[in-house]
C-alpha cells in the first residue's frame, strides 16, 4: 500500500535551498552556520515524521515529471530508504556541530564553499535514499560525485586537486563506462516497461542467466563508491580532504550510497529470490571476501591514522556487499544493520582523528604515543568507535556483525563465515594497539611531556555523541531493526 505525498522532495528540498542563504550570508559566519543548522534539524524532523508510516508497512511516494517513457523522476520511501535518510539526516546534523569546531579551529579558508558544498551533498544523498527507479537513482549518484568533488579539493594544493582527479575519474567513469550502459541494456530488455525497483525484481522474465550475470557485474561495479576492489583506491585517495569531509565520504554521504545502490540493486532490479535461483550471489560474494581481508592487512601496515581508517572502511562496506550477496534473511538483515551500525563506529573515528589533529597537528599512528592521558575523552571515544566496527558487545556493531555471521551459517556458506571472523581479529590488530598505546605506553615512551588540551568542544561534542550513538544501537536497536524487518517483508 503506498500513500501520495510530496514530503520525500521536500526533505531534499530542504538542505537544497538551504545554499542560498549559506552563500547570501556566506562573510557572516554565524547566520551562515545558523542556516546549516536549521535546515539540518528541519531535515531530521521530517524524515522521522515518516517512520510510523514505514513502519506500517506502507511507502510513500512522489513522481515528478517523465524524463523517458514509462520513466519518471520519482521518489518513494520504503523500509531501506528509511534507515539511509535516518542515518544520512542524523550524521549530518551531527557532523555539522563538528565542522564548526574543526573548521574554526584550524581557521581553514573557503568556508562558505565548503558549507554550500556540504549541503548540496546530503540534498543528493537523500534523493539517493528515496529513489524510486534506476534512472532517477542513477542521476542523483552522479550528482552527489559532482557535489563532493570541491570538498575533496578543499585544500586546493596539488595533493588535494591530485585525489580529486582520482576520486572523480573512477567514480564517474565506472559509472558510465559500467552503469549507464547496463541501465540502457535493461531499458531496452524490459520492452521500456520501466526501470522501477520492484518487491520481486522487475528483470525475473526478461533476461538469461549469462545476461544477468553482466548486468549484475556492471552494476555492482559501476556504483564503485561501494570501495569494492579493484575500484577502491580512489577511497584513500580521498583522504587529502579535511577530517569532517572524510567524515561524511565514510560514514554517510559517499560510500554508504555506494552499497545502498547495490542494495538496491539486488533487491529492486534482479530480486533475492531470482539471484538464488540462478546462483550468483556466490560470485559476488567472493569479490567482497577478497576485498574484505586486503583491505583489512593494508589496513595494518598503515602509519597514517585516516589512511588506516580508509581501508579499514573499504573492508567494513564489502561487508555489506558480502551479506546481501549470501542471499539469506539474515544475512541481508545484517547487511542492511551494518549501513547504521558502521556509520555510528566509523563516524566517530574520524571524528577522533581529525580532534587530535586540531588539539596537537599529529596524524600518524606512530606519534600518539601517550595521547590517551592527555586527550581521554576523545580516546575513550576512540575505543567506543573501534569496539563497534570490531563488533564487540555492547556496541551496534555487534548486532549487525553478530545477523551477519547468522546469515553466512543460515546460507550454509562456511567460508564466508570464515572471512567474517578473520576479519574481526584483524579489526582488533589494526585498531586495539593504537588504544592500547594511547593509555598504557610507558611513562618514558609517552611523545606528549607537555600538557595539551582536548579540542575546541565543537569537536569534542560530536565524537561524544556519536560514540554514545554506537552504545544506544546496542541496546536500542529496535526502530532500524523494524524497518529491515518491513522491506523484508514487502519482499516476500
Amino acid at each position: 500500500m503506498s500513500t501520495n505525498s510530496t514530503m520525500p522532495l521536500i526533505i531534499c528540498l530542504t538542505s537544497l535551498l538551504a545554499t542560498i542563504p549559506i552563500l547570501v550570508f556566506g562573510r557572516n559566519k554565524n547566520l551562515r552556520e545558523f542556516f546549516t543548522f536549521l535546515a539540518a534539524i528541519i531535515t531530521v524532523g521530517l524524515v522521522f515524521s515518516m517512520v510510523p508510516t514505514i513502519l506500517d508497512g506502507k511507502t510513500i511516494e512522489y513522481s515528478l515529471i517523465e524524463l523517458v517513457p514509462n520513466v519518471s523522476l520519482k521518489f518513494r520511501v520504503d523500509g531501506l530508504g528509511m534507515i539511509f535518510a535516518i542515518v544520512a539526516s542524523v550524521l549530518w546534523l551531527i557532523t555539522s556541530i563538528y565542522v564548526v569546531g574543526y573548521m574554526r579551529g584550524l581557521k581553514e579558508h573557503a568556508q562558505t564553499r565548503f558549507f554550500a558544498c556540504f549541503a548540496l551533498a546530503i540534498s543528493a544523498t537523500m534523493a539517493v535514499a528515496f529513489a524510486a527507479n534506476l534512472l532517477t537513482l542513477y542521476i542523483f549518484y552522479e550528482l552527489l560525485s559532482l557535489s563532493t568533488y570541491p570538498l575533496v579539493t578543499h585544500h586546493q594544493d596539488k595533493e588535494a586537486r591530485g585525489g580529486g582527479r582520482k576520486y572523480l575519474s573512477y567514480l564517474m567513469g565506472t559509472s558510465i563506462a559500467f552503469a549507464l550502459p547496463a541501465m540502457i541494456y535493461i531499458y531496452m530488455k524490459t520492452n521500456e516497461t520501466g526501470l522501477e525497483f520492484a518487491g520481486s525484481g522487475f528483470l525475473v522474465d526478461f533476461v538469461s542467466r549469462g545476461e544477468a550475470k553482466f548486468l549484475l557485474l556492471l552494476l555492482v561495479f559501476g556504483f564503485a563508491k561501494s570501495g569494492l576492489m579493484p575500484f577502491h583506491s580512489w577511497l584513500p585517495g580521498a583522504m587529502v580532504a579535511p577530517t569532517p569531509v572524510s567524515a561524511l565520504l565514510h560514514a554517510v554521504a559517499v560510500v554508504k550510497v555506494g552499497v545502498f545502490c547495490i542494495l538496491r540493486v539486488f533487491t529492486g532490479v534482479f530480486g533475492i529470490k531470482f539471484l538464488q535461483s540462478m546462483d550468483l550471489g556466490t560470485m559476488i560474494a567472493w569479490i567482497a571476501a577478497f576485498t574484505v581481508i586486503v583491505s583489512s592487512l593494508i589496513a595494518l601496515s598503515q602509519d597514517n591514522l585516516k589512511r588506516r581508517l580508509a581501508f579499514s572502511t573499504i573492508g567494513q562496506l564489502a561487508y555489506i556487499i558480502m551479506g546481501v550477496s549470501l542471499l539469506s534473511p539474515k544475512a541481508v538483515t545484517g547487511s542492511m544493520l551494518h549501513i547504521a551500525m558502521h556509520a555510528s563506529g566509523k563516524i566517530t573515528l574520524f571524528f577522533c582523528a581529525g580532534a587530535i589533529f586540531v588539539a596537537t597537528g599529529k596524524k600518524y599512528i606512530s606519534e600518539m604515543k601517550g595521547i590517551g592521558k592527555q586527550m581521554p575523552i576523545t580516546m575513550l571515544c576512540f575505543f567506543i568507535g573501534s569496539m563497534s566496527i570490531i563488533g564487540l558487545p555492547f556496541t551496534g556493531g555487534f548486532i549487525s556483525k553478530f545477523y551477519l555471521v547468522s546469515g553466512a551459517a543460515q546460507a550454509e556458506q562456511f567460508p564466508f563465515l570464515c572471512v567474517y571472523l578473520i576479519s574481526s581479529v584483524l579489526n582488533v590488530a589494526y585498531f586495539f594497539p593504537i588504544v592500547f598505546n594511547a593509555f598504557f605506553c610507558k611513562e618514558e615512551d609517552s611523545l606528549f611531556e607537555n600538557k595539551i588540551n582536548e579540542a575546541p568542544v565543537f569537536c569534542v561534542l560530536p565524537l561524544a555523541i556519536t560514540a554514545f550513538l554506537s552504545v544506544g544501537l546496542f541496546f536500542c536497536p529496535d526502530v532500524i531493526y523494524d524497518l529491515t524487518q518491513v522491506f523484508l517483508a514487502m519482499k516476500g
